[in-house]
């Protein structure tokens, strides 16, 4: 059987990065950003208040303390830049700094003197004290965003602050979801018949497959049926799909007609039964058009097992993002399996009274069990050779989507 590494390299040969489009700032959150941004404009645009009060000129000597000035004028938030000042300007935090005047002193740090209005001095004040300077943020010309950044709020605020309208980013890919099998049923409404089972495949999926930084472009469940599954992959196809995912079918059993549907539609089958617990029976093909496809198990850990692993790295370098690094973190118990495969495992991050991280295996790693993977808030891989694993062992642990830092909680 296949090492995960070497599927994952497979997979990755067959990936080429989704071209550019155009998009809204404010529309961008998630978005991966194709072209570097470089400023067009400085900021601040210019200097101004870092506090509420006085505005003042001077030399290269600190104004001391106890000197008193003549208040000749007063600048708010907004109001526009003033010709040349003298004396001490009342001034108002983010206020244009008056020509002239290159310092400011904290209200509270002053005495109000009436007839004539004056303020005194009670701190010294350098040049330059208080005083936010244009482009001491972001300079006219320089690269503020690197290709390839995954934008999040705050790039959305730095974007907003340059005035940047539009970017160039790298196109969500498309992804078709075909969960198979004649027991599905799709409508939480309708009473189940004996022997059938809900679809928890299809919500999970439409779910995370957006959250993965891609676009859901077609979803259905079709029966155990080649060409009921023919018809829906041509649907996918002309929804313009360029990852395929399907869900059972893919084993030995009787009723696993998958692998004979790509030989009908001309696939050419790249990979099929990777060394893993959950989602062994795993393959990947390539159509004759260059759409590929992943067929995953159907148990329901052996699905997100399979777009965790082995598809969202396709989605990472159509988007163009780096491999993932994961972390390493000790275990919290012991743990033993069979050195006979890789295991993904449900798994929680803590956080003990000393401030230490921690990964704990939660109960309950079968493949049909959905509710651990409902407490889980991170992956936990555990390589082939592994047998007995004591406490404290360095493990890799992995968020539970790509986009995503594994979390934790309290121990």
């Amino acid at each position: 059987m296949l090492e995960p590494d070497e599927a994952v390299r497979i997979v990755l040969e067959h990936c080429t990065q989704a071209p550019a489009e155009d998009c809204w700032s404010e529309l961008a959150l998630g978005r991966v950003l194709r072209e570097p941004v470089v400023s067009g404009a400085a900021v601040p645009p210019f200097d101004n208040s870092a506090m509420d009060g006085y505005a003042l000129g001077g030399g290269a000597e600190p104004l001391p303390a106890g000197s008193e000035w003549l208040v000749e004028g007063e600048q708010a938030a907004g109001d526009a830049m003033r010709g040349r000042a003298r004396g001490a300007w009342e001034i108002m935090t983010g206020a244009a700094m008056p020509e002239g005047l290159d310092r400011v002193i904290p209200v509270e740090q002053t005495e109000r003197l009436e007839a004539p209005h004056r303020v005194r001095l009670l701190a010294d004040v350098a040049v330059g004290q208080n005083v936010r300077l244009a482009g001491s943020d972001v300079a006219i010309g320089e690269t503020v965003l690197a290709a390839g950044t995954l934008l999040g709020p705050q790039h959305l605020m730095l974007l907003a602050s340059l005035g940047v309208a539009k970017l160039s980013v790298t196109a969500r890919p498309r992804v078709a979801a075909l969960c198979t099998g004649r027991e599905l049923v799709d409508d939480p409404a309708v009473p189940l018949a004996p022997g059938q089972i809900r679809n928890s495949n299809g919500p999970f999926l439409a779910a995370r497959i957006p959250a993965a930084g891609a676009e859901l472009a077609h979803a259905e469940t079709v029966g155990d049926d080649v060409d009921a599954f023919l018809d829906a992959v041509d649907r996918a196809r002309a929804a313009g799909a360029r990852i395929i995912i399907s869900t059972g079918a893919v084993s030995m059993g009787r009723y696993d007609f998958v692998p004979v549907a790509l030989e009908r539609l001309g696939a050419q089958v790249l990979f099929h039964k990777v060394a893993i617990r959950p989602g062994k029976p795993l393959l990947f093909a390539r159509l004759p058009d260059g759409t590929l496809f992943f067929g995953l198990p159907g148990n329901p850990v052996a699905v997100a097992v399979g777009l965790r692993f082995f598809v969202e790295p396709a989605l990472r370098a159509m988007l163009g993002l780096a491999r993932e690094r994961p972390w390493q973190v000790p275990l919290a118990a012991p743990f033993v399996k069979k050195p006979r495969l890789h295991f993904y495992l449900k798994s929680q991050l803590a956080v003990d009274e000393r401030g230490q991280l921690s990964a704990i295996a939660l109960h309950g790693q079968e493949s049909y069990r959905i509710r651990p993977l409902a407490d889980a808030n991170a992956w936990v891989h555990i390589p082939l050779d592994a047998g007995e694993l004591p406490a404290g062992t360095l493990v890799e642990v992995h968020g539970l989507g790509h986009l995503e830092s594994p979390s934790w909680g309290r121990a």
